[in-house]
C-alpha cells in the first residue's frame, strides 16, 4: 500500500507534515509506505535534521505549491507541477492507493471532481466530518462544507455514502441515519429538509430513522446525520470551538476530547473515484499521523469499491 502526503499543504508545511509522516511511517507496519510530495531538498533536509533516513519515504519532487489563499480552479490550472495535482495524478495512475493533504480544501475539491471524477451515479461527492457520540463512538456527518447548497436527492446520495462510510470505517453494522432538521415530525422544516425526508423514508440502501435536531447530535440517536453542507461545516467549527473553550478552562474529560480534530485528523471526500483525505490546515504531527491512519483504513476497507457497487 502506498499512501501519497502533500508535504506542502497546510499552515504550518512543511515541517509540521514531514513530522507527522514520521509519526506514521513509524507506527505502520512494512507493507504501508508514505510517499511525500513536495520540494524534494526540503523534505530530504527536515527529514535529516530529525534524525530520520530519507529512505523510509518515496519523495517525489513537485516546484510547485498551491497557497491555502489560492483560487482553487486557476491555481488546479495554471500549477501543474504543485504538490496537489501531482498528487491526483499518482492516484488518478493508480501509482498511489490513497493521497492526504492539509492544504487548500477548495483545491482538494477540484482536484478530486476533475482528475480521478465522482463515480458514475453519484451527484455530487460530500465531505464526512465526525461527532463525539456520548457513548465514547464517533458518528457521521455529511456534508461538512463541500456542498452549501444541496437538493433533496443529492441529501438521499449523501445518507448513502454515509452509512456505507458508517458501517465499513467505523464497524457499525446496519448504522441509523437522520435529517438535521428544526423538529422531529416529518412535516417540519424548509423547502430543503421537508422533501428530503420523504426521499430518505423511501433509500432501500439505508435505515431511516427520520429527523434529528440540534440537540441530537452528540446524544448517540444516529450513527449518521445528513445535512447540506453549509450547515454540517457550522456544526463542525462549534465543535472545534467548544473543545478551545473547554480547554482553556482546564476541564479535562474523556468525551469532550473527542471533539479535539486532532483525535481524527482529517475528513475523507466520499464519492469519487479514489481514497482521498482533506486535513485541518492548522494540522498538528498528530494531527497528520492519524489523517495517513484513516487514508490506511479507506484502503484497507475498499470503501471506494463499494460505493462504487451501491450505483450499480
Amino acid at each position: 500500500m502506498k499512501i501519497a502526503l502533500d508535504a506542502m499543504g497546510g499552515d504550518f508545511a512543511p515541517n509540521t507534515i514531514i513530522d507527522g509522516a514520521i509519526l506514521a511511517a513509524k507506527s505502520f507496519p512494512k507493507d504501508v509506505h508514505i510517499v511525500l510530495l513536495g520540494k524534494e531538498d526540503v523534505i530530504k533536509s527536515h527529514l535529516t535534521q530529525a534524525g530520520v533516513s530519507p529512505d523510509l519515504f518515496t519523495v517525489f519532487h513537485c516546484d510547485e505549491t498551491i497557497e491555502m489563499g489560492e483560487h482553487p480552479t486557476k491555481a488546479i490550472s495554471q500549477k501543474p507541477n504543485s504538490s496537489i495535482v501531482v498528487g491526483f495524478g499518482l492516484l488518478k495512475a493508480g501509482k498511489v492507493d490513497a493521497f492526504c493533504s492539509a492544504g487548500n480544501t477548495g483545491a482538494m475539491l477540484v482536484g478530486s471532481l476533475f482528475s480521478i471524477k465522482a463515480i458514475e451515479g453519484v451527484i455530487r461527492p460530500c465531505i464526512a466530518g465526525f461527532i463525539p457520540q456520548e457513548g465514547g463512538k464517533f458518528g457521521v456527518l455529511v456534508d461538512v462544507g463541500a456542498n452549501a447548497d444541496c437538493k433533496p436527492d443529492v441529501l438521499s446520495q449523501f445518507a448513502t455514502l454515509g452509512a456505507l462510510y458508517s458501517q465499513h470505517i467505523l464497524g457499525v453494522e446496519n448504522p441509523k441515519v437522520a435529517l438535521m432538521n428544526l423538529g422531529e415530525e416529518d412535516t417540519k422544516g424548509t423547502l430543503l429538509t421537508v422533501p428530503a425526508h420523504q426521499m430518505l423514508k423511501l433509500n432501500k440502501n439505508i435505515n431511516f430513522i427520520g429527523n434529528v435536531e440540534g440537540s441530537d447530535v452528540f446524544s448517540g440517536k444516529a450513527d449518521v446525520i445528513v445535512t447540506d453542507g453549509f450547515t454540517g461545516n457550522v456544526i463542525l467549527k462549534m465543535g472545534e470551538q467548544f473543545y478551545d473553550l473547554v480547554t482553556s478552562r482546564n476541564f479535562k474529560d474523556p468525551f469532550f476530547d473527542m471533539f479535539n480534530y486532532e483525535a481524527v485528523g482529517g475528513s475523507p471526500i466520499l464519492g469519487v473515484n479514489g481514497n482521498v483525505m482533506i486535513g485541518h490546515g492548522v494540522s498538528s504531527p498528530r494531527a497528520i499521523q492519524n489523517m495517513l491512519g484513516q487514508a490506511r483504513q479507506l484502503v484497507e476497507s475498499d470503501i471506494t469499491q463499494k460505493i462504487k457497487n451501491a450505483y450499480k
